[in-house]
């Protein structure tokens, strides 16, 4: 099956530059990812805090700038795009962010917010765009009624709601998916990711889902990639991953997912770099299951 997406060798330095004459520091956030992505599918991206997972995933959309590699959406060569072929590409690609507060425009009332991608691309009359705005709005979960308020007047939950809305906006076949529960109560996390399976069946969309949290990953994705320090060290199917890890960061991290039976905790393992090389390519180790070790 040819992947809807297909990212490789995806770097990205980022240089802090010196006041005067001193040097500047380079710094590798990504480093040489590679992965595909097959249409309908939800991919997982894992890894800790400072790992490279964001910065990946808006490399992938150009909302930054890689500093080498390639990203092909059905084929075609996304880093190659002129400004305005880039503007059209992001109706086949969006993002759902990770946090719902800083997300939305606190001057903008929802129907707005909703409404915007839609008016930068010149879809629709204004009556059509309302009516798409209603529907989008019916269709997250929220009621059409409060379109006139603004995001303070919502809660967490209901303002990822409304950033998932406007994701969805423009008829993507493509979505990142940023930690898009971490920042919410534990109590509505379910209700969002949910929401966001329900909306893979209905539009057939396809996700790229960053997260840290592994046990949430395991009931979503089909199959997963682990970062360690802007590198992926893993890469299989969830099932093989968890059953089988075979990269020390990998079993470090499995180590922290609670234990079902509080009366068999797991033992938390603690990272040590010394213990693998952080150069070492990755290598197929079993069908599909690949691993730097």
């Amino acid at each position: 099956m040819t992947p809807l997406l297909e990212v490789r060798r995806l770097t990205k330095d980022f240089t802090r530059h010196k006041r005067f004459f001193g040097k500047g520091t380079t710094t590798r956030a990504v480093d040489g990812v590679t992965f595909d992505i097959v249409e309908g599918e939800t991919f997982g991206l894992v890894g800790e805090s400072g790992s490279g997972k964001t910065t990946t995933g808006r490399c992938v959309l150009r909302l930054i700038e890689p500093t080498s590699g390639e990203v092909r959406l059905r084929g075609d060569d996304v880093l190659a795009f002129t400004k305005q072929r880039l503007r059209a590409a992001r109706r086949e690609m969006q993002i759902v962010f990770q946090d719902p507060y800083s997300s939305l425009n606190p001057r903008m009332c929802a129907r707005d917010i909703v409404e915007e991608p839609l008016i930068i691309h010149r879809i629709g009359s204004r009556a059509e765009r309302r009516d798409r705005v209603r529907e989008l709005f019916a269709l997250v979960g929220l009621d059409p009624s409060h379109l006139a308020r603004y995001p303070h007047e919502f809660s967490g939950g209901q303002r990822q709601r409304i950033g998932i809305a406007r994701a969805l906006a423009l008829n993507p076949s493509f979505v990142i998916a940023d930690e898009p529960v971490s920042a919410l109560d534990v109590s509505v996390r379910a209700q969002i990711v949910n929401l966001l399976m329900d909306l893979q069946q209905q539009l057939a969309l396809t996700y790229l889902f960053i997260a840290h949290d592994l046990g949430l990953v395991r009931h979503i994705c089909r199959r997963l990639a682990v970062m360690y320090q802007g590198r992926i060290v893993e890469m299989g199917t969830t099932e093989t991953i968890f059953a089988t890890p075979a990269h020390p960061y990998t079993r470090a991290l499995l180590s922290a997912v609670p234990a079902i039976d509080p009366n068999h905790p797991q033992q938390r393992l603690v990272v040590d770099a010394s213990m693998f090389d952080r150069s070492a390519p990755l290598k197929e180790i079993a069908t599909g299951h690949l691993a730097a070790v």
